[in-house]
């Protein structure tokens, strides 16, 4: 079984979902595999259009039921270091930012889901174990290795992420 990894920290406007993940590799190439679309195709789906900040990509959720395209907004992109992306659809908004650090040799990934609503904060339960599938996911792909099986992380993981309270 996979341990979650997600905390909460309070905000001013609500909270903000964080996880981080560890990856042997350099920035640059951690960086393309976020913004690159055959290599996001590998863990999350491609996308298409012009890219950068204020514009708005389709990208297609490959690993959703159905395999549906969504517009995404491009909010910030500096790269190799941050890259931040919104959508709205029928659940509400979803506002992600991806920080990424060079460290000893190596890239520290900081993924963030900002919940500025009551609604967004209450589908912590679901979105977490999502989001841990996904990064998981993302370094199964970067690594060549067996995908995750999604059963590992939902509902297994909802118990944890109904009890996190925000920091």
């Amino acid at each position: 079984m996979t341990t979650p990894s997600g905390r909460l920290f309070g905000t001013e406007a609500g909270a903000d979902l964080v996880l981080r993940r560890s990856y042997r590799a350099p920035i640059e190439d951690v960086w393309a595999s976020l913004t690159e679309s055959e290599r996001t195709a590998r863990w999350y789906g491609p996308w298409e259009g012009q890219a950068g900040p204020g514009r708005v990509i389709k990208v297609q959720m490959a690993f959703e039921e159905g395999e549906p395209w969504t517009e995404m907004r491009i909010g910030a992109c500096e790269p190799p270091r941050r890259l931040e992306i919104s959508a709205v659809d029928e659940e509400g908004s979803w506002l992600l930012e991806f920080a990424l650090t060079a460290s000893g040799g190596g890239t520290e990934l900081r993924f963030t889901q900002h919940l500025n609503s009551p609604k967004e904060l209450g589908m912590v339960s679901h979105v977490g174990p999502g989001w841990e599938y996904y990064l998981d996911l993302f370094g199964t792909a970067r690594d060549s290795a067996p995908a995750p099986d999604f059963d590992d992380y939902f509902p297994s993981m909802r118990a944890y992420y109904e009890g996190l309270i925000p920091e």
